[in-house]
């Protein structure tokens, strides 16, 4: 079970969040709190998911500095300033405030599993040159290689992108070594998160 502290500034959005939490099989909730009580009180918890609401990005930082887990933080998509600050200062997932419960359970399995997660929505306006960046690849990943990037970046060990995909674990392993070949990455987190920078993987 992955323990989930809620913190919001609405009440509304809070009860809203919580209930999202209890209803995961796969969530328990660790505890809610508004904003203006953040450092008041402690919850040990695997990960904080953060309503930005009307936060500005400059108290960002500061809002951060009172937790030492990850952070999916909840946020209009639109909002490029916000979340740039918030990748820029340690935010490991970004999320639509419009999200689906689905999406939300899914945003904080992969933060926890120690992904990078960012809304497909807010890529466009951090990544206008997405589009560049993939072209500019020195050697293009090949379909079966953006398979396999996709599957890590969901989490799958090679074991399961093997069964997922009905291949050998040995063949996963040879395509994951030239994924972060043709990626620079020294290991899989890392694969993944140049692959989201580069619009290669969206979760």
């Amino acid at each position: 079970m992955i323990r989930v502290l809620v913190v919001a500034r609405s009440s509304v959005v809070r009860a809203g969040l919580e209930s999202v939490v209890r209803s995961s099989s796969s969530l328990e909730l660790a505890g809610a709190l508004d904003w203006s009580r953040v450092g008041s009180a402690e919850f040990p918890a695997d990960v904080v998911l953060l309503d930005a609401g009307d936060l500005e990005s400059n108290r960002l930082p500061g809002l951060m500095e009172e937790f030492s887990t990850p952070i999916v933080l909840l946020a209009e998509p639109s909002d490029a300033a916000l979340i740039s600050s918030a990748l820029r200062n340690g935010v490991r997932g970004v999320i639509s405030r419009e999200s689906t419960p689905e999406e939300i359970e899914s945003g904080i399995q992969a933060v926890n599993a120690g992904l990078i997660v960012v809304s497909a929505g807010s890529l466009p306006d951090l990544l206008p040159e997405s589009r560049t960046v993939t072209e500019a690849l020195a050697e293009p990943l090949s379909d079966r290689e953006l398979e396999v990037l996709n599957l890590i970046a969901e989490g799958l060990s090679n074991k399961l992108i093997a069964q997922g995909l009905g291949i050998s674990e040995h063949t996963v392993k040879t395509h994951v070594t030239a994924i972060l070949t043709k990626l620079g990455a020294a290991t899989r987190t890392e694969a993944v998160s140049q692959a989201i920078r580069r619009g290669l993987v969206m979760l």
